[in-house]
């Protein structure tokens, strides 16, 4: 598996792109901009991109979207709960005094528990709802991406639109502390971590 990283867009939004060295198919999570960067790294790894997901419609998540589904063809897939956040996304920026281009529609609608195919590789797609009512986090093999839904030390903020504390609290112990300790954790800002260390070190999860 090929995964790299790149802090994209205005608030630096971790953008992972993962790849199938088998097959050469990849998928963009959360590519918050700086697209010419994302295709650099596609070129260097000889990547085709079937699909790009958001794991949820922030709009510091989604400011990518449109030029990097322009340039590849790729599909789009959010899921359905944040289909209202994505199309609100430029207002939102505004509030902050930022701007975030426009997203195109979602070709795909998730729900939480499909296992996506990407190459020879499966994603197993979480509803992990807290966050934003559509926030999902993706486990590929032994990593798990999880967008704003857990970080390093902490947990996504909760008092934006559509937040909620409990239940972000709820989707965090349901959905990823089963997961197996050694499991790596990629969040939409900051450093990585492990399931293992949030379960030990986490106050949020005490």
């Amino acid at each position: 598996m090929i995964l790299e990283s790149l802090p994209t867009g205005p608030l630096q939004v971790n953008c992972y792109i993962v790849g199938c060295d088998i097959t050469h198919q990849a998928v963009v999570i959360d590519p918050g901009g700086d697209v010419e960067q994302i295709l650099g790294v596609l070129k260097k790894h000889d990547l085709t991109l079937p699909m790009v997901i958001n794991t949820h419609g922030h709009f510091d998540h989604v400011g990518g979207n449109r030029q990097l589904i322009e340039a590849t063809g790729a599909e789009l897939l959010l899921h359905q709960a944040d289909s209202s956040l994505l199309e609100l996304a430029n207002e939102h920026a505004a509030i902050y005094g930022l701007t975030s281009e426009t997203s195109p529609a979602p070709q795909r609608l998730l729900v939480g528990g499909e296992r996506l195919q990407l190459g020879e590789l499966q994603i197993d797609v979480l509803h992990t709802p807290g966050h934003t009512p559509g926030g999902i986090c993706l486990r590929i093999a032994d990593q798990v991406i999880v967008g704003d839904t857990l970080f390093a030390g902490s947990i996504g903020r909760t008092d934006l639109p559509g937040g909620d504390h409990q239940q972000l609290i709820d989707s965090i112990r349901e959905q990823l502390l089963p997961l197996p300790d050694e499991t790596v954790v990629h969040p939409g800002h900051g450093p990585a971590t492990t399931i293992g260390q949030e379960k030990l070190y986490n106050p949020f999860l005490s």
